[in-house]
């Protein structure tokens, strides 16, 4: 039978994204940091080092499994092969989530490295709901379902993202997973308000926080435009909505995503202890 619950091992605290270069600090000593984060598709080879290092990790962090190959909006069948690799790291470490993308990576035998985005339709609900559905009866267990970062809008839209990510969730029972940056980057891109799009999001369906850097650069008119890069500290304006967001539904397990660029551990630390003070300063039981 698949759980569909939120597991009960993700504390409402900060977490990171693990980099091998940050092993030995994190084993001396965490600081703040009370889970991590690995991506799925560099932990589905049979051995080696970074197999030993997450089973040591495993033993002392609850772990969230994060996916960027489904391709869980793409317009062809799931990748049987991803998806068995996937279930089987899934199956031996047990994690305390698993989290995948909105948004399609593949065409016909291409693998494309981007998340690209949907058009809001009835046939792209469908097509991600019937995915989903896939996921979660393969792995056993709920899968969270991250909102995107977006540049432009399609035109053939025919809801909010925020309604089709509800609809989403209550098709397949799967849960949310909430990104600060995303939100920021999206709304600053599609000149909309960041505070609308949170008043509207299902905050009851999320499991799971991610907050990360992004470039600023400007369009070819001279507006801004935001690229999601993983490779700097937070901004002021997205502490700012983390704040608020929490503050309206609670505290949540909040990941500090640095991707590229990779600062040394105590940045990084630095980083989940601003998280861990908006966390503790609302009541768990706010919500």
């Amino acid at each position: 039978m698949l759980d569909t619950s939120v597991h009960p091992a993700m504390p409402p605290a900060p977490g990171v994204g693990y980099k091998p270069q940050h092993f030995s600090d994190i084993m001396e000593d965490a600081g703040p940091v009370r889970w991590l984060e690995v991506h799925a598709e560099n932990y589905m080879g049979d051995g080696g080092r970074p197999i030993a290092q997450l089973r040591h990790l495993a033993e002392r962090f609850p772990i969230s499994v994060h996916g960027v190959g489904l391709s869980i909006g793409g317009e062809a069948p799931l990748d049987r092969d991803h998806l068995a690799r996937l279930a089987h790291l899934i199956g031996w470490l047990q994690p305390a989530r698993f989290s995948e993308h909105l948004a399609w990576s593949t065409h016909e035998s291409a693998f494309l490295n981007d998340l690209l985005p949907l058009p809001y339709t009835e046939a792209t609900l469908a097509r991600v709901a019937s995915h989903i559905d896939q996921v979660q009866e393969a792995l056993g267990r709920q899968m969270l379902l991250e909102n995107p970062s977006t540049y432009l809008a399609f035109a053939e839209s025919e809801m909010k993202e925020t309604d089709f990510l509800r609809e989403v969730a209550r098709r397949t029972g799967c849960g949310l997973l909430l990104d600060i940056n995303n939100v920021f980057v999206s709304a600053t891109n599609q000149q909309t308000d960041p505070r609308a799009y949170i008043a509207a999001f299902p905050l009851d369906r999320v499991g799971e926080v991610h907050l990360g850097g992004h470039d600023e650069q400007a369009d070819d008119h001279g507006a801004p435009l935001l690229i999601d890069s993983h490779d700097s500290p937070v901004v002021d304006p997205v502490w700012t909505l983390y704040a608020e967001t929490i503050a309206r539904m609670g505290p949540r397990p909040t990941l500090i995503e640095w991707d590229t660029d990779v600062p040394p551990w105590p940045v990084l630390a630095a980083e989940a202890a601003r998280s861990d003070a908006v966390l503790s300063a609302v009541p768990v039981d706010a919500a």
